[in-house]
């Protein structure tokens, strides 16, 4: 396995790495902390939640099984060479567990709060069932062999695959309501902070190596951080240039209302002193 060459440039994989953990990390509280607030997850895509819940767990096989396996290991400096780093560090296994955990918390917060008409479309369900049936194949069709790699590969591959399709019902949701109320940008702001960062933490570490494999070795990763960048490109068009004014009617209303509560419950009001 190769060591650093530069301990500057490790130095800066490590910030790099652990500030993708935390913006990614905490990009998942602002949704949770708001519908918690509102009791109410209307204007969150439930597709959207289902199929992360797919993409962070099979992330996290990926990430864990290479991380921690030393076959899994010895395996990838077979194919990739002897010379290389595993293209995988503690913080993609701790954003990973994190991500699984937060993310069935927001499933659960569906299930329990106010959600209107919304529902999980058969689409998405069709969709996730598949996935986890063909990943049940390919794990039976590895055992024989022992390819491990090969099999943590499908999974990697599996979580760019949602990747790429988990964010284009809440696209397409913010469209149709011309409004982003109910999603947080927050959350998206964090995502892109996150995938810029780890997209430059890969980078580093291929200056210092003077090789660009660890960008094809683990095209997970890659993808997942450019995939994240562009999708999030997209809310902060939507929210801050086509309907900031939407939302801001929206606000607008929910505080009339609340202001007009008040005064309704308040002992103070001039018609609760008449009465």
């Amino acid at each position: 396995m190769a060591n650093w060459n530069s301990i500057p440039l490790e130095i800066t994989y490590e910030v790099l790495g652990w500030t993708a953990f935390i913006s990614w990390s905490i990009s998942f509280y602002p949704q949770v902390i708001l519908n918690f607030r509102r009791k109410s997850v209307v204007g969150l895509n439930f597709d959207f939640v289902v199929l992360n819940l797919t993409k962070h767990s099979s992330y996290l096989i990926y990430n864990a099984a290479l991380y921690f396996s030393s076959a899994i290991q010895k395996q990838y400096f077979e194919k990739y060479g002897q010379d290389q780093m595993i293209p995988v560090a503690a913080n993609d296994v701790a954003f990973s567990i994190h991500a699984v955990l937060l993310t069935a918390i927001t499933l659960f917060q569906i299930a329990i709060y106010e959600r209107g008409s919304q529902k999980v479309s058969k689409i998405t369900i069709g969709i996730v069932s598949a996935v986890w049936l063909f990943a049940a194949v390919c794990i039976f069709l590895a055992l024989p062999s022992h390819s491990w790699l090969w099999l943590i590969s499908i999974f990697n591959s599996i979580q760019v695959f949602m990747t790429v399709i988990k964010y284009i019902p809440q696209v397409f949701m913010n469209f149709a309501r011309k409004s982003t109320d109910g999603f947080s940008i927050g959350n998206i702001l964090l995502d892109f902070s996150g995938g810029v960062a780890n997209y430059g933490q890969m980078a580093v570490q291929s200056i210092d190596q003077d090789s660009w494999v660890n960008f094809y070795g683990n095209i997970g990763k890659t993808l997942l951080s450019l995939v994240s960048i562009f999708f999030d490109i997209i809310f902060i068009f939507q929210h801050y240039v086509i309907y900031p004014h939407k939302k801001a009617q929206v606000s607008s209303k929910l505080v009339e209302e609340e202001h007009t509560e008040r005064l309704v419950k308040s002992p103070e009001h001039p018609e609760s002193e008449n009465v």
